[in-house]
């Protein structure tokens, strides 16, 4: 049953076992759900195109990250800020974040879209697609742009309706559009024979039927935050407040995308397209983990949130550290088998000979550290959640940026192949260290401060 709009307050009076599992759950199966858009898709192009199509999909990562980020600029930064609004009691505030969200996401996709259909194939090139890879990407792209659109409402609005108190119905919402991924994956590859044309053709039909759903949900009068007149005025106080919380996750996803051309164009020089084929499986894969953490961080944050808001700062480090133990046993499994397994996990997308063992070896060496990811993915909610966004961008670039970048351009000239490979634990071994002291610092600081009330949005 879902909550009415004074169940919300059980955030600040319930065990935080129970919370965390009750909101956490459902995140992580909503988010492992979404992942399996891609899985689906890689397995299916992988076994039934070839390697070519597999390293032609991992050219369009960069693409993909730039809409997940506008995506995740938006929803994450107004997840955050609902929950905090709710916690000070705020009702009007928190739909005026609701309006304003659906005004950004339809303004700044526009400009992103428009961008990405003149210079397709530009783009494409530059983020080290070849002549053999490039009609497989031009393809997919072409075909899963009308429905980044889509993508974001969806997206965005979820992580809006599970800080509002409806964990299980955002769970239920992205089943349904991955259910129809499945369903409809196969036929439009195989069935219908469109390739890779028809797994793009399938994402954006499956997408528009979730994103249905998730604005049904708003539409209700009985919704704790709903869409209702007046709220679609921009309020430039209101969209700062989203963009300086959503920030941090989202540059996530913006450096992933320069990383992802840097990784591309170095495997391509020292590999060719079967090492770009490889990382399309590694990111797959590992992917596919971080959003098992990221759907227990989207479950953490209305509870991090709401309690801040409250300022009830035990309840909010019992859940952080609750939280973090979970995310890293997450990764560290993860870890585990692609460290001893990698072969097993590569024969799951192809059944390429060169590109299974191109994959493993891949596998076995980025994955090393992988085990401390979750904490730090973790770690950097917890400064999102609690509005300090300057610290959780700090956090979102060390692992990604200030120290991956330069490994990613040193390693590989004494080490060739297997220094890019090697870059990735380098990095979160540097990542933790850093990542371990802020949050130590951090939490100290919070058992002495209550945070003042800001300002309400009405």
């Amino acid at each position: 049953m879902e909550k009415t709009k004074s169940d919300i307050t059980e955030l600040a009076t319930r065990p935080i076992g129970r919370l965390l599992w009750e909101y956490s759950l459902p995140a992580i199966v909503g988010m492992v759900v979404m992942s399996l858009y891609n899985v689906i898709d890689r397995i299916f192009i992988g076994r039934g195109v070839g390697a070519e199509a597999i390293a032609g999909l991992a050219i369009t990562f960069p693409v993909m990250n730039v809409s997940a980020a506008i995506g995740v600029l938006i929803g994450a930064g107004a997840a955050a800020r609902v929950s905090i609004m709710l916690g000070q009691r705020d009702m009007r505030g928190a739909e005026l974040v609701l309006g304003n969200s659906l005004v950004l996401i339809i303004s700044n996709a526009i400009v992103y879209l428009t961008i990405f259909a003149v210079f397709l194939d530009d783009i494409l090139m530059a983020f080290g697609a070849s002549s053999a890879t490039l009609p497989y990407a031009h393809d997919f792209m072409a075909y899963i742009l009308p429905g980044m659109l889509i993508m974001n409402i969806m997206y965005s609005l979820n992580n809006i309706m599970r800080a509002s108190g409806y964990p299980r119905q955002a769970m239920i919402t992205m089943f349904i559009g991955a259910g129809c991924n499945v369903i409809l994956a196969p036929i439009f590859i195989f069935a219908l024979d469109m390739g890779i044309k028809g797994a793009a053709i399938a994402t954006d039909i499956s997408m528009a039927v979730g994103a249905a759903f998730v604005i049904a949900h708003f539409c209700r009068r009985t919704s704790t935050v709903r869409f209702t007149r007046g709220i679609y005025g921009i309020k430039w106080h209101i969209v700062w407040g989203i963009i300086s919380i959503g920030a941090a996750p989202s540059i996530v996803n913006f450096t992933s995308s320069a990383i992802n051309v840097i990784i591309n164009r170095t495997l391509y020089n020292y590999g060719g397209d079967i090492a770009v084929g490889a990382v399309g499986i590694f990111s797959t894969y590992t992917s596919l983990l971080c959003m098992i953490v990221v759907g227990l961080c989207q479950g953490v944050q209305p509870i991090l949130g709401y309690n801040y808001g409250a300022g009830h700062m035990t309840r909010l480090r019992k859940a952080f550290w609750m939280a973090a133990v979970i995310g890293t046993c997450v990764t560290s499994i993860g870890a585990f088998f692609s460290i001893f397994f990698p072969d097993l996990i590569a024969r799951a997308f192809t059944v390429d000979s060169e590109l299974i063992a191109a994959t493993a070896n891949g596998l076995h060496i980025s994955t090393v550290m992988f085990w401390a990811v979750g904490f730090q993915i973790i770690s950097t909610t917890l400064f999102q959640s609690i509005g300090m966004a300057g610290k959780s961008i700090f956090l979102s670039l060390i692992r990604q940026v200030i120290f991956l970048i330069p490994l990613l351009l040193t390693l590989p000239k004494h080490f060739g192949l297997n220094g890019v490979w090697a870059s990735f634990p380098s990095s979160d071994l540097a990542a933790t260290v850093v990542t371990l002291i802020m949050v130590f610092y951090q939490l100290h600081k919070l058992r002495r401060h209550v945070p003042p009330r800001p300002a309400s949005y009405q």
